[in-house]
């Protein structure tokens, strides 16, 4: 009998953020992505007998951050623990994390759109390990201990999620909620943001969990998604046909869109906890807590829900302004030195992030003062220059840092604003193309618009198109 029970899918998120501090968090060896293979570790990211580690406060600093944007608990008394096991890109054979008493607990964050609120059960520090590289042409595994040490942040979610897209959307969320807070640039492509995923499920209406497997390798959303939605419809289908699902570590292959087995699921007593005796109890000081919760940015929620109501933007428009700190601020500053809100957010998402997807950078990495976007905005927008014209000078002030109105006048890009001599264009355009005229007054309409790019260009993109077309038409209408 074939079973046709109908599950649905549960999924936790242990998410790994990358923290933005100079030096790593029990030692003084820079954090710089992608320098020559272990240049960037001593005896303490090492492990090497006698080598002592020390907190870096800026990590303490910035998780605190992170508990206070996502409403964890901070807990009073904070300390690291031991984490016991054996893998070649550890070194000591032991991870300094938080598990007893980590420091954050029960936070919240916001899902947009359906409001849902998804628990996060804790946040916690810890050490990065080494990176393995595997090097199939010479059968040997090379190690990289330049990420040993390195800051992290794991952030693991209740298991609260429904679908793959709300994975995603939480993931997103979650993103934006740190870059905001300065603690991480969260770009997956470099490691900043690294999730595991753990998918269970379970037959419709059930209140109890199944038995749940942790999927690895997941290095871009739509990896994350594809695992998901691949691992439920495996979990499913061997409980409909009667098999059991084992509770494992699974690895995700992006090529195959499938996962395989690693190893079965450990539990916390596979990794012996222990207090690390080398680092103190930390004491989290109430006022210095204040101080910290004081300093927080607006959120990106709240951004989005003011920029609604302050610009008159769209759900779609703030949204994405919103994704970035650099892009909000930039708008905001340009908005009001120029005074046209809707202009300058359609700058932004056009030409602005059309220019960041060519050159496959982000916005930050781009120089671009708020001042002159505005200049641009206002040039075009008053009908000094054309959008296409704008767009020049907007790739002349990133690529070179020219000076917006200098570089127009210096390329003499101004608009002809004389109606005699934009007369004279036409009716020279006129005068060449007597075809495109015929065709035009014998009921070919669309003429019309060869004609204005012909004028377009002779006068060299200096025209206004819509006052050529309107001088078209009076022209051909007599």
């Amino acid at each position: 009998m074939v079973n046709s029970m109908t599950y649905e899918t549960i999924i936790g998120l242990e998410v790994h953020i990358e923290l933005a501090t100079v030096t790593k968090i029990f030692c003084g060896c820079p954090t710089l992505f992608g320098q020559p293979p272990n240049t960037q570790c001593c005896p303490v990211c090492l492990g090497l007998p006698g080598s002592l580690p020390v907190l870096n406060r800026t990590v303490l600093l910035y998780s605190l951050r992170a508990c206070l944007a996502t409403g964890c608990s901070i807990t009073p008394l904070t300390r690291f623990d031991r984490k016991n096991y054996f893998y070649p890109d550890l070194p000591k054979a032991y991870q300094i994390t938080q598990w007893y008493q980590p420091v954050g607990q029960n936070g919240q964050l916001r899902l947009p759109g359906s409001g849902r609120l998804i628990g996060i059960r804790e946040i916690h520090m810890e050490e990065d390990a080494g990176k393995l590289i595997h090097d199939d042409e010479h059968d040997c595994t090379l190690i990289d201990y330049n990420r040993s040490g390195v800051p992290l942040l794991e952030i693991v979610s209740q298991p609260e999620l429904r679908s793959a897209d709300e994975a995603l959307l939480f993931l997103e969320t979650l993103r934006r909620t740190l870059i905001f807070t300065g603690i991480s640039d969260c770009r997956m492509q470099e490691g900043s943001l690294r999730a595991d995923v753990n998918v269970s499920v379970r037959p419709a209406g059930s209140s109890s969990l199944g038995t749940r497997t942790e999927i690895k390798n997941l290095s871009s959303y739509k990896a994350i998604g594809r695992a998901i939605l691949s691992e439920s419809k495996r979990q499913a289908d061997l409980l409909r046909s009667g098999r059991p699902v084992r509770q494992e570590t699974r690895r995700w292959d992006e090529d195959k869109n499938t996962s395989r087995a690693m190893r079965s699921k450990e539990e916390a007593g596979d990794y012996r906890y222990f207090p690390d005796p080398d680092l103190a109890v930390i004491p989290i000081d109430a006022d210095w807590l204040q101080s910290i919760r004081a300093s927080l940015p607006e959120m990106p929620g709240a951004k989005q829900e003011r920029f609604r109501a302050m610009y008159a933007l769209t759900d779609h428009e703030a949204d994405l302004l919103t994704s970035d700190p650099v892009l909000a601020k930039l708008f905001e500053d340009a908005a009001a030195l120029s005074g046209r809100a809707k202009e300058t957010a359609t700058w932004i998402m056009g030409e602005l992030l059309q220019i960041c997807k060519k050159r496959s950078c982000h916005p930050g990495d781009l120089d671009l003062a708020a001042a002159d976007l505005a200049t641009i905005v206002t040039q075009v927008a008053e009908g000094r220059i054309n959008r296409g014209s704008g767009r020049d000078v907007l790739i002349a002030v990133v690529d070179r840092g020219a000076d917006p109105v200098a570089y127009i006048r210096k390329q003499d890009l101004h608009l002809i604003d004389q109606p005699d001599e934009l007369e004279k264009l036409v009716a020279e355009t006129l005068r060449t193309h007597q075809q495109a005229v015929f065709d035009f007054r014998s009921g070919k309409e669309k003429t019309l618009i060869y004609l204005v790019g012909q004028v377009m260009r002779c006068s060299k993109g200096k025209a206004d198109p819509q006052a050529v077309t309107a001088l078209l038409k009076e022209f051909l209408q007599n």
